[in-house]
């Protein structure tokens, strides 16, 4: 049998100190039993899957981490009630079994969320419940209370086993005006349940890397790496910012990219003809600054149906409302963002279930759009499309000797069952075996973190022992969880201070994201790392701040820096709605160092 568990890395490298460090180790590697293509979290749960039996795989992005369909999920970590519709029992139940198992293993970052259906009628949607889950029809439409009743009742059945979350209960008219009394005057009732939220997906992505790459030293992930070709039995990667290029002779490869798939397979080749295997939908995203909005949210979701059926959520979200989102049909995954009818009908939902509320265009404090990466499929309908997973198989070909498996679909709240999956296969073609399970696996900051009733003595506990403020310690354990104490450590080496233009974070905590967590551009940090973008907190002022910090840590010149400056202005411009700092992030720096820079 081939040994698939070397090499690791050479004596006393340290895999985490930069990306020269990771560049030079990907530099002496020939040969890889697996790489994995993709970064999204279906790419990162697999790549976590196979290292923790012992595999030394590669996990590769063109990109940043969770950059894509990954960063643009609706914050939502649900069985998906709607999918029970379609006689997707095994989808909901798996779901809600991975919903329950993140709530245990990421508490950091999943919490349980209250959500709420206004409902206009009892008996509606009767007929047209029983066509779709029987095939007929796949258009939207209203639903009444007994057809929703009839969902959570089922809801209830998958989650009892868990007993997680509370059963839901149904609210009549008295009660439903009583605590929501700005739901418009067609809201006839509700129904009350629980699924759960993410504040921070992109992190609990780069968390699962990190405890990844520590289980195992011969585990290698690389951001801003792309698959420029194959030939000659192996691939080459380019490293997107320096330009160097790698090649690799893969056992097996792993295509992870989401929407890409097909693409990715075609560059792979040769495969004649190149099978199509994913046709996406475009799903927009709104935060909005409304604080009448906001309050009569009373601190949960509303998961409602808009005048056509389709289904919408808003829910409070870093202070904001967070409203979507749509549905439509697309081929090309490049560059996609939220248009301005998309906006408008995000707007025009808001207010067919809120009509006394007014949204202005400046409460659109930020917009994000990802491509949800759905089997093909040759239905009119986009709800009759399966949210499911699924794995397809190609065999090796002349001038292509390896394997490639490619993950199709899926969501992000399955994402551990289906990237075991997809190990599992790989593990069968390598000819190894299974030796860690990842169920009750705690990520990240999640691990070691003490219940909450004891969350306040730890704290005070930390500040004391780094002397910290406790209010910026209960900050930072909200943030990362566990990971808060490393984030001490790191920041009482040397002297700190508030940033200039948002003192809820300081120099040496940016400092520290730069250092251990693959930080390359500013839209990482500014995105992806943190919630400064998405919760609606960028100036100009503190966009050019953020890139200083970066550029002074990764030793970059001036004009490196401005062209980074330039780039994450024209970055969040178009494809976040920031219009206004596409202008503003094109003059050189004029602002001094931050406090606490040298």
């Amino acid at each position: 049998m081939v040994n698939h568990r070397g090499p690791g890395p050479e004596p006393g490298t340290d895999r985490l100190s930069g990306r020269a460090a990771r560049l030079a180790e990907l530099r002496r590697r020939r040969t890889t039993p697996v790489l994995i293509v993709g970064g999204g979290i279906n790419g990162i749960s697999t790549f976590r899957e196979l290292a923790l039996q012992g595999i030394p795989a590669i996990l590769v992005e063109q990109g940043d981490w969770c950059q894509a369909a990954s960063g643009a999920l609706s914050r939502m970590i649900h069985g998906g009630l709607r999918y029970l519709e379609s006689g997707e029992f095994a989808l909901v139940k798996e779901s809600v079994v991975e919903r329950d198992r993140l709530l245990d293993n990421a508490p950091h970052y999943v919490k349980p969320l209250r959500t709420t259906v206004p409902i206009d009628t009892y008996f509606s949607g009767l007929v047209n419940a029983g066509k779709r889950f029987i095939g007929l029809t796949g258009r939207p439409s209203r639903r009444g209370a007994l057809v929703i009743k009839a969902g959570l009742a089922l809801y209830d059945l998958y989650t009892r086993a868990q007993g997680v979350m509370p059963p839901h209960r149904l609210a009549g008219g008295g009660e439903t005006r009583r605590r929501w009394p700005e739901f418009s005057d067609w809201v006839k009732c509700s129904a009350i349940y629980y699924d759960a939220w993410i504040n921070y997906p992109e992190r609990l992505g780069f968390e699962l890397i990190e405890d990844t790459e520590r289980a195992n030293p011969g585990a290698l992930a690389l951001n801003y790496l792309s698959l420029a070709d194959a030939r000659d039995g192996g691939v080459t990667l380019r490293d997107i910012n320096g330009g160097e290029t790698f090649t690799l002779a893969p056992e097996l490869v792993i295509n992870a990219t989401g929407a890409w798939i097909d693409r990715l397979n075609g560059v792979l080749g040769p495969i004649s003809p190149v099978p199509k295997l994913i046709g996406g939908t475009k799903g927009s995203h709104l935060i909005v600054r409304n604080a009448r909005l906001l309050a009569a949210l009373n601190d949960g979701m509303v998961y409602y149906e808009n005048h056509e059926g389709r289904v919408c959520i808003l829910f409070p979200y870093f202070g904001n409302v967070l409203v979507g989102s749509t549905d439509i049909r697309t081929d090309n995954p490049d560059d996609v963002i939220c248009a301005e009818d998309e906006k408008r009908y995000i707007l025009d939902s808001l207010r067919f279930v809120f009509p006394h509320i007014s949204i202005a265009a400046q409460d659109i404090l930020y917009t994000f759009c990802g491509i949800r990466p759905l089997p093909v499929s040759d239905t009119t309908v986009s709800g009759r499309i399966s949210r499911s997973h699924s794995l397809k198989v190609i065999a090796p070909a002349p001038g292509r000797p390896f394997s490639t498996l490619c993950l199709v679909g899926g969501k992000w709240t399955t994402f551990r069952a289906f990237g075991a999956e997809a190990a599992d296969l790989a593990l069968r073609h390598l000819g190894e075996r299974r030796r860690v399970t990842t169920e009750h696996l705690p990520i990240g900051g999640g691990r070691d973190l003490p219940a909450r009733a004891g969350q306040a003595a730890w704290i005070s506990g930390l500040a004391v022992q780094y002397q910290v403020d406790p209010a910026r310690v209960a900050q930072w354990v909200v943030r990362y969880g566990s990971r808060a104490v490393a984030l001490l450590a790191f920041v009482s080496q040397t002297p700190d201070g508030p940033l200039r233009h948002h003192p809820g974070y300081t120099v040496n905590e940016l400092r520290f994201l730069i250092a251990r967590e693959q930080v390359v551009r500013p839209e990482d940090l500014l995105v992806r790392r943190t919630a400064m973008a998405i919760s609606g907190e960028l100036t100009p002022a503190l966009v050019e701040e953020v890139t200083g910090i970066l550029a002074q840590a990764l030793g970059l010149s001036e004009s490196e820096r401005n062209a980074s400056l330039r780039a994450a202005g024209a970055h969040l411009a178009a494809y976040h709605g920031l219009s206004w700092l596409a202008a503003s992030s094109t003059a050189p720096s004029s602002i001094p160092p931050a406090e606490g820079a040298p």
